[in-house]
């Protein structure tokens, strides 16, 4: 639920590479709770790998909002320079007052080149920081559930019985090639 929350979050500020993330991040946690309940190994490999590769991201996405290490929040590594829309957050913020102004020059009709923000009780930047750490929280957990389960699921191989288990004959039999049918004899008069 917190990836669909985030991924709907980054549809309104058209940020397409944790749109893309996220939208992964979901298919990978349904073939998890998949692998789960129909009791595949592979599948929940597969999702604590993802795991790995998400908590990752959203590190990088802490660090990019944070600008650590050379990464600036002016970047447009979030929409893959496709346009130069930012975070949602940014003029959508709990508090935050937007105001459109207008151009000063009167050859541009109609185009605003700047949107002031003011009063936000909280900045753009640590909402989306704070919405990277949940998820590397909520990872940090699947991982671990993740790894139990695998566990669980590889003792329940080792441990199962195939002799005189589901098998149609038994260790204490050797199986026979021929099988004598013998007639059923009615037990009460037919009429």
């Amino acid at each position: 639920l917190a990836a669909l929350e985030r991924q709907i979050f980054d549809f309104l500020g058209f940020q397409w590479a944790p749109i893309l993330g996220n939208f992964l991040q979901i298919i990978v946690v349904i073939l998890g709770l998949f692998g789960t309940i129909q009791f595949r190994p592979r599948y929940i490999v597969v999702y604590t790998v993802w795991t790995a590769l998400w908590v990752t991201w959203n590190v990088f996405i802490i660090c990019f909002y944070l600008e650590v290490g050379g990464l600036s929040k002016e970047m447009d590594l979030m929409t893959f320079n496709i346009s130069m829309h930012r975070s949602w957050w940014r003029e959508h913020g709990p508090g935050c007052i937007r105001r459109v102004v207008r151009p000063s020059s009167p050859g541009i009709l109609e185009d605003y080149s700047y949107v002031s923000v003011t009063g936000c009780i909280i900045d753009f930047q640590y909402l989306e920081v704070i919405h990277s750490a949940i998820q590397i929280l909520l990872s940090l957990i699947g991982f671990v559930y993740a790894c139990y389960v695998i566990s669980i699921f590889m003792e329940e191989e080792d441990s199962f019985d195939f002799i005189g288990g589901l098998d149609t004959y038994s260790y204490r039999q050797p199986p026979q090639e021929h099988v004598e049918l013998k007639p059923v004899k009615p037990v009460g008069k037919v009429l």
